[in-house]
């Protein structure tokens, strides 16, 4: 039997963690007579899922026969590239050929005699949705790793139009949270920032211990030392099983250091490039120090409140550190605090 995890990035692995809650609320949403939400945004730090999560929801709406789904490229021209997708499903082309619908000025089919062009891009994809409310159908839009571009700001201008006009058209987003803030804090799409953004939070751990257990016939103590090293990562997990499979003949603290170049090569260390002199230092002082204290953190780095709260507010988007406990940070990544206390010497 091959290696049943994976150190891919995005492909669904073949031990996969559903995040049942999650996935059930945006399927629902979606799949409601009334939709309350056509919009999500699925966020999180690299390696939580994002990707697989979309790719799980995608692939279950998409086993709905009155649905469309429909993935797209956020680095190419958006709205052509959808108009091109749903023209390229058979059923759909030969609908818009009975609809006697001329799509020739884009490239779409060939001119239809006596039939007007269509010659904006809007205009396509409006006469496009219609055809496909008429067929009692859904389109569901799939961008993967969004950013504040210009081709997701157009698209999503014309996604508003579209809501507005009650398509019948949906939309899952992914990205970094810094990314998502970023797109929807821009002034020309107030409304993105009413839509739901979900922060993937780290995996349940009775699953990734049970996975464990079932896996390789651990005792659960020994499954439970694994499953605490991954502190829930999603990638962490993968790794872990990964080199566990590969090195069963040896002991969990052995395969450590290599556990940990997979990490820093991987993510940790385009994370830490990321990051500013002074996020560098509040994450050594906790790593270094072992400290979770905001006041004895805030004392020892000698940054006034006001400073220290937009520096602990830049590491949680970044999905750093945790700050639910009132006064207190945590790391949230697993063996995050060796790799920080490497990158001092």
């Amino acid at each position: 039997m091959n290696n049943p995890f994976t150190l891919s990035f995005g492909k669904k692995p073949l031990q996969y963690i559903s995040r049942i809650m999650q996935t059930n609320q945006i399927i629902e949403s979606f799949n409601a007579e009334i939709p309350s939400n056509q919009i999500f945004m699925i966020t999180g730090v690299r390696g939580s899922g994002k990707t697989v999560m979309m790719t799980n929801i995608a692939d279950e709406i998409r086993a709905d026969e009155s649905w469309i789904v429909v993935e797209l490229n956020p680095m190419r021209d958006l709205l052509q590239s959808l108009a091109a997708k749903i023209y390229g499903i058979p059923e759909m082309h030969a609908r818009f050929l009975k609809a006697r619908l001329d799509f020739s000025a884009f490239g779409l089919g060939v001119s239809i005699e006596d039939a007007v062009p269509v010659t904006d891009i809007e205009s396509v994809i409006e006469r496009m949705l219609e055809q496909i409310q008429q067929d009692g159908k859904r389109l569901l839009i799939t961008i993967d790793e969004a950013a504040n571009s210009e081709n997701i700001r157009i698209f999503a201008s014309s996604f508003q139009i579209f809501i507005r006009r009650d398509y019948p058209i949906y939309l899952l987003m992914t990205g970094l949270y810094e990314n998502l803030y970023d797109l929807q804090n821009d002034k020309s799409l107030t409304f993105l920032y009413r839509a739901p953004k979900l922060m993937l939070e780290p995996l349940n751990y009775t699953a990734v211990r049970k996975h464990y257990m079932d896996i390789f016939g651990l005792d659960m103590e020994t499954a439970e030392k694994m499953t605490v090293l991954t502190k829930g990562y999603p990638f962490a997990f993968q790794v872990l099983g990964y080199l566990y499979w590969e090195n069963r003949e040896k002991d969990i603290d052995d395969i450590l250091p290599e556990y940990d170049q997979y990490l820093e090569e991987y993510v940790y260390g385009k994370i830490w490039s990321e990051l500013s002199e002074l996020d560098k230092k509040v994450l050594l002082e906790i790593s270094v120090n072992q400290e979770s204290r905001v006041l004895c953190i805030r004392e020892r780095l000698q940054m006034k409140s006001e400073l220290f709260a937009v520096y602990r507010e830049r590491l949680k988007r970044k999905g750093v550190i945790d700050t639910r406990e009132y006064g207190k940070i945590r790391l949230l990544l697993p063996r995050f605090a060796e790799f920080v206390k490497l990158q001092q010497i």
